[in-house]
């Protein structure tokens, strides 16, 4: 079938800033030039017709009718971006459309992705102008409201805003970003993605649990110091002072302590490594990203013995800048910022090291090698 419209839509990474977009943090990322391809022809009625070359089983629904109950099918993507246009707009016209990967699905945040593309698809067949802000507000809302994942703009904003020229800066009270162009100073970079061959899915991992354990660290910070509490909703750590945290963190229990720990000390990270960023220093910037992975292992109590091996093997490969989990750091993949000289010997000793210790994954355990690029877009129209 031949498609009048052709979308794509980034993958994404995040060196600095995990595990805090939820809390109302600071983040940074890339999106990169793999992704999804959205390819649809615009229909007459408000019929949705979905097929994909990744997942089985064809999609059929309407746009003008409510999508109530999840189908936990690869389907409820569109209909989650159907739920959240439908808050804002009447949709009359559906689309004809086909899904393609370019990557093995887990750690680059793919749901992400393929939710801006519906978002953005939807928008075009029924006349709807969207801000790039406003693909990452309705695309995170589907994700929230009807997927059901606890997430914050992080994901989004980098598949909506990126530009392969910089990097983006988001802090997720103000929602206020900017692009960081890169300094003329700095090396030369590639993303390294190692994918475990472990797949994933954040609803069935550990992620919502997380969300609620930092909310319960500011509830215990509110409550030792006779602050009001607010609502769950309401509550996040961004808006209790670090000062508060050192007085109350030996009252509360350990592991809510070391969830508030990870975030203080990643805003810290995200700072210098945002001043990094600016000046060229991409060993200090690297270095951040290690420290950020350290703190997700000990302090929010993320990754799998497949990803800790990962990341073990390649923190001591030279040429590795620095690296950390990818998305929620429970399966999926870790990622590196690589001087692009060694490659060919990072991708050979990681591989070798790695499948010593795990051979089972000897078919699904891959390396790829991506670069920042723009966000989502028409490519053709």
């Amino acid at each position: 079938m031949d498609f009048q419209f052709h979308i794509f839509s980034p993958y994404r990474v995040c060196p600095l800033g995990a595990h805090v977009d939820h809390q109302h943090g600071l983040v940074t990322g890339f999106a990169i030039d793999k992704g999804v391809d959205l390819f649809f022809n615009v229909r007459e009625d408000s019929q949705v017709n979905l097929t994909s070359d990744n997942f089985e089983g064809d999609v059929h629904f309407h746009l003008d009718t409510p999508s109530q109950v999840r189908d936990k099918h690869w389907g409820d993507y569109a209909r989650g971006a159907k739920f959240a246009l439908r808050k804002r707009f009447e949709l009359t016209h559906g689309i004809d459309g086909h899904l393609r990967g370019s990557l093995p699905i887990g750690g680059l945040s793919s749901s992400a992705a393929v939710l801006i593309a519906y978002v953005m698809a939807f928008a075009k067949a029924n006349g709807i102008k969207l801000k790039p802000f406003e693909i990452v507000q309705i695309a995170s809302e589907a994700e929230r409201e009807y997927i059901g994942l606890n997430n914050g703009l992080l994901d989004q904003s980098c598949i909506a805003l990126g530009k392969k020229d910089g990097l983006l800066f988001l802090d997720c009270d103000s929602n206020e970003y900017r692009i960081i162009k890169r300094n003329p100073k700095m090396p030369p970079f590639e993303i390294g993605i190692f994918f475990s061959g472990l797949t994933r899915s954040l609803i069935n991992s550990d992620y919502n649990l997380r969300v609620f354990e930092c909310k319960v660290a500011a509830w215990n910070m509110l409550a030792y110091t006779g602050q009001p509490l607010k609502t769950f909703d309401k509550t996040f750590l961004r808006d209790i002072p670090k000062s508060t945290f050192d007085k109350t963190r030996i009252a509360m229990p350990d592991r809510f302590a070391r969830r508030a720990e990870h975030f203080y000390t990643e805003y810290r990270r995200v700072r210098q490594g945002v001043t990094a960023w600016e000046s060229g220093n991409i060993k200090l910037f690297g270095r951040l990203s290690f420290d950020s992975c350290e703190s997700s292992m000990k302090n929010y109590e993320c990754g799998s013995p497949e990803l800790i091996a990962i990341y073990q093997i390649m923190s001591k490969l030279p040429g590795v800048y620095g690296g950390r989990f990818s998305g929620a750091g429970f399966k999926g993949a870790v990622i590196a910022l690589v001087d692009p000289a060694y490659k060919e010997s990072i991708e050979k000793l990681l591989t070798e090291q790695y499948l010593t210790q795990f051979p089972e994954y000897e078919e699904t355990f891959s390396v790829n090698w991506v670069r920042p690029d723009d966000g989502a877009r028409f490519v053709s129209e």
